[in-house]
């Protein structure tokens, strides 16, 4: 079982887009074993590529008990209300803010195989996918609040003992952060 350290906001790599996976390989599926391993931990509903310092299209995912992966993710659609939902990050470490997500999303992606790949869901499932594809895009979820409350969580992420500007993390993140679970 490998765990991989999570990188932490102000690194590069979570802001650079990640590149679509054209070869399916052994470090393709060392990839997926490493997210899948990373993502098993307690409190972790969803793992991007970038967030273990790999600049490739990939998540796994958690989500009640329901654990997979997709390569090349593709958020195809979103529908139903926009929700201000607590939202935190493994990224992120200890902050959580009501982020807009919608109701309902469907990504689309490959397996190992080349197989196609379609999650679909609401909830905590929606807010996932919408999240792990963000990551996918170099957007990190505080990105996406409101201008009043990104300048409060910049504020936040700033005066945290583990932010260091541009600098890649040596540790991991908690895996949950007071008993929530993180995106």
């Amino acid at each position: 079982m490998t765990v991989r350290p999570i990188r932490f906001y102000g690194d590069p790599v979570l802001r650079t887009p990640a590149e679509q996976i054209t070869v399916v390989d052994d470090r393709i599926r060392s990839l997926v074993t490493d997210l899948l391993d990373t993502t098993a931990l307690d409190g972790r509903a969803g793992v991007a590529a970038p967030q273990i310092g790999v600049g490739l299209a990939a998540f796994s995912y958690n989500i009640d008990g329901q654990t997979g992966y997709v390569l090349n993710p593709v958020l195809e659609s979103t529908w139903g209300e926009v929700e201000e939902i607590d939202e935190g990050c493994l990224s992120v470490p200890g902050l959580w803010n009501k982020t807009p997500r919608y109701e309902h999303a469907r990504v689309t992606g490959i397996d190992l195989d080349g197989e196609p790949v379609v999650l679909e869901g609401s909830g905590l499932m929606a807010q996932m996918l919408q999240h792990e594809t963000d990551h996918l895009r170099g957007v990190v979820y505080i990105d996406t609040l409101a201008p009043e409350h990104r300048k409060e969580a910049m504020r936040e992420i700033r005066g945290s003992e583990w932010f260091a500007p541009a600098t890649p993390s040596a540790g991991s993140a908690k895996a949950s952060a007071f008993g929530r679970t993180s995106l």
